[in-house]
Order: structure tokens, then sequence, then C-alpha cells
């Protein structure tokens, strides 16, 4: 061995859990070792391991994981239906305009977007709607995590 390259080796070293309190004599290369958990209070050293797995096995645990993904998947299936089938009044447009939409037929949020796939003039054309109520829509259809449609590009040349 080299000289004045390995650390102090000291043999009578107390070892304390933080848990249980207990208490031993080994070696190492430091003066005082303190652990947060040792064989007397560790769950599988005890016993307690065995008996939580018996409480409630892996079967079980696995189908409580399944169960919460389904109620997630179909609580995200309930949203997206219910945000199908919005009245236009959702969108908090002025009343010139929310009548103006009801006055030519478009009375929930979907036929709304697909007027506006059309493109905005289409939506301008109506009588009584203007480029406010057109931006204010647009603003709350995204708020509210709809997709906008782009116009297409035969309803942009028209």
């Amino acid at each position: 061995m080299k000289p004045e390259i390995h650390p102090t080796y000291y043999t009578d070293v107390k070892v304390t859990c933080a848990s249980c309190g207990a208490s031993w004599v080994t070696s190492s290369t430091r003066k005082e070792l303190r652990v947060d958990i040792c064989s007397n209070c560790h769950p599988y050293f005890t016993g307690e391991a065995a008996r939580l797995l018996d409480i409630e096995g892996q079967v079980d645990r696995f189908y409580k994981k399944l169960q919460a993904r389904q109620t997630h998947v179909d609580e995200k299936a309930a949203r997206e239906n219910a945000k199908k089938d919005r009245p236009i009044s959702e969108l908090e447009l002025s009343d010139r305009a929310t009548n103006a939409l009801i006055k030519i037929g478009i009375k929930n949020v979907p036929q709304f977007l697909a007027k506006l796939a059309e493109g905005e003039e289409a939506m301008l054309a109506i009588a009584g709607f203007g480029r406010k109520p057109l931006v204010d829509a647009k603003k709350k259809l995204r708020s509210l995590g709809f997709t906008l449609p782009e116009a297409t590009p035969e309803a942009a040349q028209a």
C-alpha cells in the first residue's frame, strides 16, 4: 500500500439507527455512523412487508389502477361531448350578434364553426354580425378549448 493515499480506517465505530434507536459497533472510515433504518425496524426484516402484500395483492392494485384510468378516459369523453353541444349563447356575444346568428339558423357552436370554416367574409356577410363579434367569438372559442377551422382556399377566393 502506498502511504497517505488511503482514508483512516476505524475499527470501533458506533452505528445508530434514527428510526428505532438501536446501536451496534462495526468498522468504517468514519468515526460515527447514523442510518435512517436498520434490520430491526425495516418492514422486510420484521415481516410487515408480507402482511401488506396479503392485505392488498398486486392484482387488486392493478385493477384499481385500471379502473382509475377508465374513469379518467370516460370523464374526458364526457367533457368532449359536452363541448360539442354548447349553445351559441355561451360565446357571450352581444345581443345583436347572437340574434343575427339565430336568425340565419346558427343555434349552437358546431354550426358556428361550420360557418366559420367558410371564411371570415361569409361570417361578416351576416346582417348584424360585424368584425368585433367575430374576434370576440374566436377568442371565446379558443378559451373553451375549440380548434378554429382554417378558411378553405375556395372560400378565401370567393
